[in-house]
């Protein structure tokens, strides 16, 4: 195997569109694999606009002393709405990705956890901080199949928190050619970037073949791959796509050794 490009031959789906999913497809082609783009799960408007909408009305007065981003599809729902963030409020990202985001759209960022990407993560490193006198009052919000572990932690430690789904995650249907490779054990490869995708690729594409290596981007997307009903064969060591790639190196590298 050439040296510098260990995954050549290797065929790696990869379920997420947009920005991150043809910056990471670039990054296998640079390892020498062919990565499949096939966005597997897609965002829709939340269910109760109304609720949304009183919600980010009061952010913009100014009524929430903190607000919580977990994601940057968050960002994009606050930027369609033209939210202005007041300087009274801050703002605390789940991870790197997500601050970039809310960077790049022009909000700044108060806090990002230095270590666990996840909302327990931002949860356990961020409590400290909110650890002084008095109730913060703080706005969270989610996808409507986000787990409520930030918004029942920050309770438990009484702090007032405004739970909000800004945004709903919805499966996309894979191309039966593609449904077809993996079945017949064309992919070497499916990347696995969140719980969501975890349960579409078991409900679009499992039983997955042995030989198709299933690689999570973390610990927690891979209980969540777990608890889907996946086998998991790698995970990342940190919660970025180069760690994640960088685990496909290295089953590569064992594979020739």
């Amino acid at each position: 195997m050439n040296g510098g490009k260990p995954l050549s031959g290797w065929r790696v789906l990869v379920p997420r569109g947009g920005p991150w999913g043809h910056e990471v497809a670039a990054d296998l082609r640079a390892k020498g694999a062919s990565p499949i783009v096939a966005p597997m799960i897609n965002f829709a408007s939340t269910g109760d606009a109304p609720a949304l909408e009183e919600a980010l009305r009061r952010l913009s007065a100014g009524e929430f002393d903190w607000m919580t981003v977990t994601s940057a599809t968050t960002v994009d729902v606050l930027s369609s709405h033209r939210v202005a963030v007041p300087e009274r409020t801050r703002i605390a990202a789940v991870g790197e990705t997500t601050a970039a985001a809310l960077v790049a759209t022009g909000y700044r960022v108060d806090f990002v956890p230095s270590e666990d990407n996840s909302a327990a993560g931002l949860l356990r490193e961020w409590s400290e901080m909110l650890d002084g006198p008095g109730r913060q009052r703080v706005l969270a919000l989610r996808s409507d199949i986000a787990k409520p572990v930030l918004t029942d932690g920050l309770r438990e430690l009484g702090h007032d928190v405004e739970s909000v789904v800004a945004y709903r995650t919805v499966g996309v249907p894979v191309d039966e050619a593609i449904r077809r490779d993996v079945a017949e054990g064309r992919v070497d490869a499916i990347l696995v970037t969140s719980g969501s995708v975890a349960h579409q690729v078991q409900q679009q594409l499992g039983p997955i073949p042995e030989s198709t290596l299933l690689a999570c981007i973390g610990p927690r997307t891979a209980a969540d791959a777990r608890a889907a009903g996946l086998r998991v064969d790698l995970v990342a060591a940190e919660r970025s796509a180069e760690s994640l790639i960088q685990s496909l190196v290295a089953a590569a590298l064992e594979r020739q050794q």
